[in-house]
Order: C-alpha cells, then structure tokens, then sequence
C-alpha cells in the first residue's frame, strides 16, 4: 500500500513542481530560476516535515514516507539542476553556473536549516 501513496503524492509533487516552474519557462533569462526555487522550496519543506515527524506528529510511517518521498521526492529536481549547470557551461556562461551552484548549495542548506529549526522558534517542537 505504501507504494500506492508515494505513486499518488508524487504525481502530486511532480504537478506541483510544473506549476511552481512554469512562469519561468518563458524568461528571457538563462538562469534557471524555476528549479531553484522549487529546490529551494524543497530543502525548506523536508527539513520542516522531517522535524515535524520525527518530534511530534505521530503519522503512520507510511504516510510520513509518501510525503517526505513521493511529495517532496518529486517536487524537488537534482537532475534538472545538473543539467542546467551543464548546459549553462557549455554556453560558456561559467560565471552564471558557479552562482547557480553556490546559491543551490549554500540556499538548499540555508533552507534546510530554517526548516527543521523553525519548529523549535514558534514551539511547535520541544
């Protein structure tokens, strides 16, 4: 059963992602924003849940799995991420890849820590 919950979250998470991305699809930018908020937005989200989960709410595994796996799994995008910094490289926009890299980096581990902290501040988790 619980592959049919990740299946349904994730088909969730990936439409989520599409929506999140698409009013960058046609920016006249080559820097990929919409992968870097949607992988921004996942860092934070996880981080968040997982605390959550593991702290004080009391959900059935299975759920806490299709969630953190199917919903977020999918939301969140390394291979396009990859690519992208590829394809920035071999336009010779080297620059632009290294900001791309930092920023997902140091923003993703930023977020994370926001996430799984914010808890602890509003006192949600003790």
């Amino acid at each position: 059963m619980v592959y049919f919950y990740v299946g349904i979250a994730g088909t969730v998470g990936a439409l989520l992602r599409y929506a999140v991305s698409l009013p960058f699809v046609h920016s006249d930018t080559l820097f990929p924003y919409g992968t870097l908020i949607v992988n921004l937005i996942g860092c934070y989200v996880l981080a968040l849940v997982t605390r959550l989960f593991h702290e004080k709410v009391q959900w059935n595994r299975t759920y806490q799995i299709a969630i953190t796996t199917g919903l977020v799994g999918s939301f969140t995008t390394f291979s396009t991420f990859s690519v992208e910094v590829i394809q920035l490289m071999e336009l010779h926009h080297y620059l632009l890849s290294f900001l791309y890299v930092c920023i997902s980096l140091f923003g993703g581990l930023a977020c994370s820590y926001l996430g799984y902290y914010k808890s602890l501040k509003s006192g949600d988790c003790k």
